[in-house]
């Protein structure tokens, strides 16, 4: 199978459409899938319901799609760093499914192993657990929560060969690995492409069975999400 393709537009003709469920690898600013995000965008699909720990900040990453009001509603850990999620939530305009981060993942990696569901101690006795099944484990309550699994799963990586096997750089690899699983197809942008066979084995995080379309989105900007710098010394 030809998985490499020339562009992130390329990479997602014919998988995008309105109402769709997607999830987004990465974290804030780091790790994320900016190319794909950029198409998406640029595509114009809207009603979107998208998992992922936040939404970037304001106009970058997934800050983009809230700006241009294509996204419906959010599953998410984190608000945070982002003032246009932050508003529209709090204005009603916008959906959002608040869920523990490793809960999260979890949900993320379960949906990629075909299990539908699993009862977890976090978030117990809070907001968390309104609504959902309780159950009692060795004298210990439960609440279950649900796997997921999308229509799409778009995410970051440092390094592929033409086969997808694909390594992740740092904490770049969060929840791009269990993202990756969750979802009927997985596109991947990258920073670099080899030959395969040039990857050690033993250094790869992602087999290339889950990945069935991949960019190379290089170069990439490094983008500081929150700044902070001391106060220059007395002289």
């Amino acid at each position: 199978m030809q998985k490499i393709y020339p562009d992130a537009a390329s990479a997602l003709e014919g998988l995008l459409f309105d109402g769709m469920h997607i999830c987004a690898g990465g974290f804030g600013l780091c790790g994320i899938p900016e190319r794909l995000i950029d198409a998406i965008r640029d595509a114009g699909t809207k009603d979107l319901t998208i998992a992922s720990n936040n939404a970037g900040i304001d106009g970058e990453g997934l800050g983009k799609l809230l700006r241009t009001r294509q996204v419906k509603k959010m599953i998410s850990s984190y608000v945070g760093e982002n003032k246009e999620f932050e508003r529209q939530y709090l204005a009603g305009e916008l959906e959002v499914e608040f869920c523990p981060q490793g809960t999260l993942a979890e949900r993320c990696r379960a949906g990629g192993a075909g299990i539908p569901g699993f009862y977890t101690k976090t978030g117990v006795g809070t907001q968390v657990a309104e609504g959902k099944a309780h159950k009692d484990f060795d004298g210990q309550t439960y609440i279950l929560e649900r796997g997921i699994y999308a229509d799409l799963c778009i995410i970051k990586g440092w390094k592929a060969d033409t086969s997808g096997n694909l390594i992740f750089r740092k904490t770049a690899r969060n929840f791009n690995q269990p993202m990756a699983t969750a979802g009927k197809i997985c596109v991947a942008e990258v920073e670099e492409i080899v030959e395969t066979g040039s990857l050690d084995p033993d250094c790869i995080h992602l087999p290339g069975i889950y990945v069935k379309r991949l960019i190379c989105g290089a170069p990439y900007d490094k983008k500081i999400e929150f700044k902070t710098v001391r106060e220059r010394a007395a002289a």
